[in-house]
């Protein structure tokens, strides 16, 4: 849930072909029970696009395959779950709201990432997840220096809703 994926180790892990792998991914996506996002570059030496991160469209339905249904003081994936949670509660609105939008992550090989990406109205806007409140992750350098006129936000438990709701700019 939220890291590189990559069909290949998947395969090898499971004993079948990277191929059939991505078969299985496709058909939970048809059935609306996964999500997958592709990493973004503009071809740029170090970053990595060639895998893509996957979440699930409800985090019950991981928490029944993991059989982990333990009250959230009890977790040791409160950052997956919280990131993954607002994921799909952003992808929600975009499409309620008919906002046309690319959805992306971003890392580079020396291990600089953004949780989410949004290229809209040709513009970039950058979105990290963070559970706890009293982190504040700096915008990473690579990203600064890149994609200067991007906007960069923290998002968190104290304002994710207007985040999630937000209109178009």
């Amino acid at each position: 849930m939220g890291s590189l994926v990559s069909t290949t180790e998947i395969g090898r892990q499971l004993g079948m072909s990277g191929n059939t792998v991505t078969k299985y991914l496709d058909l939970l996506s048809k059935v609306f029970i996964i999500h997958r996002v592709g990493g973004f570059s503009r071809n740029l030496r170090k970053e990595i696009t060639k895998n893509s991160r996957w979440y699930f469209f409800d985090n019950g339905i991981r928490n029944t395959l993991i059989a982990n249904v333990n009250p959230i003081e009890l977790r040791n994936d409160m950052g997956q779950l919280w990131e993954n949670y607002i994921i799909s509660e952003r992808i929600k609105h975009q499409k309620y709201t008919g906002m046309l939008v690319n959805n992306y992550f971003w890392r580079t090989y020396d291990q600089q990432e953004i949780d989410w990406i949004e290229e809209r109205e040709g513009n970039l806007f950058a979105y990290e997840f963070k559970w706890n409140v009293k982190k504040i992750p700096k915008q990473p350098g690579g990203w600064k220096n890149n994609y200067p006129r991007s906007e960069y936000h923290v998002i968190n438990p104290d304002n994710y809703l207007k985040w999630i709701n937000e209109k178009e700019k």
